[in-house]
């Protein structure tokens, strides 16, 4: 593998915003959980389909951490790079992150209601 991939809930509104989001502001390949080759599935955790993935050839990031490393390859964040930077430097942030990240997925039907654009797999296709 020689792009870094973000995998990514592609029946999901919210999580179909946030990967466009990433996908005009980084050079990270977008994969949905429909799209899944079995070659990539093997290197994602067997309960994949909890949260998103950050996959690159020497690990695998999940959940609040795969978000977290798309925010810092993101080009125009603004100072995310720097907070993250100053965070990962407390022991508890690792703890904190990932319920904040559960949180999100959690309510992510009420935050859809903000930032939401139609999933892959609910657009029509153009194909006949």
């Amino acid at each position: 593998m020689t792009e870094d991939i973000l995998v990514y809930d592609d029946d999901c509104g919210f999580c179909t915003w946030w990967a466009e989001f990433f996908d005009g502001r980084s050079d990270l390949r977008l994969i949905g959980f429909h799209e899944l080759t079995d070659e990539l599935r093997e290197r994602l955790p067997d309960d994949y389909e909890e949260c998103a993935h950050l996959v690159t050839d020497e690990t695998v990031y999940s959940c609040g951490a795969s978000i977290e490393e798309a925010l810092v390859r993101a080009d125009d964040v603004g100072p995310v790079d720097d907070g993250i930077a100053f965070l990962r430097h407390f022991e508890d942030y690792d703890q904190y992150r990932e319920r904040a990240y559960r949180w999100v997925a959690t309510n992510r039907d009420r935050l859809g209601t903000c930032l939401s654009t139609t999933p892959p797999t609910r657009r029509e296709s153009t194909d006949g």
